[in-house]
């Protein structure tokens, strides 16, 4: 199989790599002079350049330019043509033509360009499909192919349907961690301390505050009025919080918590077996390769890694590693750990 991936940043450096390392010839091409020559001193693509034979290409490229991309891909080939931006609709409406169909991987990183590509950035993904009634069935069944080929799991919804939803879980959270981030600054300008105190929440919720800036000023052009509408049901929920704990309404407060934490745990995970696990809570020694210890040991225990995180605590500049392993090797991890100085906590996820 061929394909071919124009705009090799951090998402087409990715299928490039997942494509090849499944056997696929894969050319790549890029508006940026050089980069696609990088991606072949890299091994990121066979070649640069379009391949007019591909049996797919994949167009990564900003949202802004999607329409044209895809339109340049479809003339420029003969196989079938798919975008991965995060904004569908005009897209969808832009390009009619059997051979295209619109997507969205649900995947990333807070690395930048090929720096950040990984061929299994996808596995265990949402890969939204957004068909048109122009897109084949032969179109549509290649796509999904390659998709779940790269490890992901396929949605199909129309345009207009994604972008409402990708509104919510995705355009309007990092608004509002680039707001609360805003806050936090303002603040600190009077207060030279309150950054240093922010602890694990607050990292937790503005990390995604930290991406690129400059993709959002397309993203929030091209789904405008999905995202107002979004905004204006978050300004709606905050205003009753307001008036929930201004009010000591604690029963009120009580519920709206513990719905949202019910939500909350019925999140999509990569995860697929919690109940098997255990989390470990390691605090970091300041000492020299500390953080590297703690994956060395479980590796000589054979100890089997599935999530790690780092949060920092708010009363001093240290961290505690989070750590999931499966749940009868936790003891002796956690033994392991202690014989070399570490201070670890085991609590089951079940």
């Amino acid at each position: 199989m061929r394909a071919n991936v124009v705009g090799l940043g951090l998402i087409g450096g990715s299928i490039a790599l997942g494509l090849r390392s499944h056997g696929w010839h894969v050319s790549g091409d890029d508006v940026v002079d050089g980069r696609a020559a990088e991606a072949v001193r890299r091994g990121v693509v066979d070649q640069a350049g379009i391949d007019a034979d591909a049996d797919i290409t994949f167009v990564a490229v900003p949202v802004l330019a999607a329409v044209d991309a895809v339109q340049h891909a479809l003339k420029a080939t003969t196989g079938v043509v798919t975008d991965v931006g995060s904004v569908k609709g005009a897209v969808g409406t832009g390009v009619d033509d059997e051979r295209f169909v619109g997507g969205h991987p649900m995947a990333g990183s807070e690395l930048e360009g090929l720096d950040g590509a990984d061929a299994s950035m996808f596995n265990g993904a949402v890969w939204v499909l957004t068909p048109t009634p122009a897109t084949s069935h032969v179109t549509l069944s290649m796509v999904t192919k390659a998709v779940r080929l790269l490890g992901a799991e396929m949605v199909a919804m129309t345009p207009a349907r994604h972008d409402e939803m990708v509104a919510v879980v995705s355009h309007v959270p990092h608004l509002t961690a680039a707001s609360l981030m805003g806050v936090a600054a303002d603040g600190a300008e009077e207060h030279a301390a309150l950054l240093r105190l922010a602890a694990g929440g607050f990292r937790d919720m503005t990390r995604i505050a930290s991406g690129h800036p400059d993709i959002w000023l397309d993203i929030c052009e091209q789904n405008r009025p999905a995202i107002v509408s979004a905004l204006d049901r978050l300004i709606d929920g905050l205003t009753d919080m307001r008036e929930i704990v201004s009010t000591s309404d604690r029963d009120g407060l009580l519920g709206r918590l513990q719905r949202a934490r019910a939500a909350r745990s019925n999140l999509p995970s990569r995860i697929s077996r919690p109940e098997q696990l255990a989390e470990v809570r390691i605090p970091i020694p300041d000492r020299l390769g500390a953080a590297a210890e703690i994956f060395t040991l479980a590796a000589r225990e054979s100890v089997n890694i599935a999530s790690f995180e780092v949060v920092h605590l708010a009363e001093s500049n240290t961290g505690v590693a989070v750590v999931l392993v499966d749940a009868d090797a936790a003891v002796r991890y956690r033994d392991a750990l202690a014989s070399h100085g570490f201070r670890p906590a085991i609590t089951p996820l079940s």
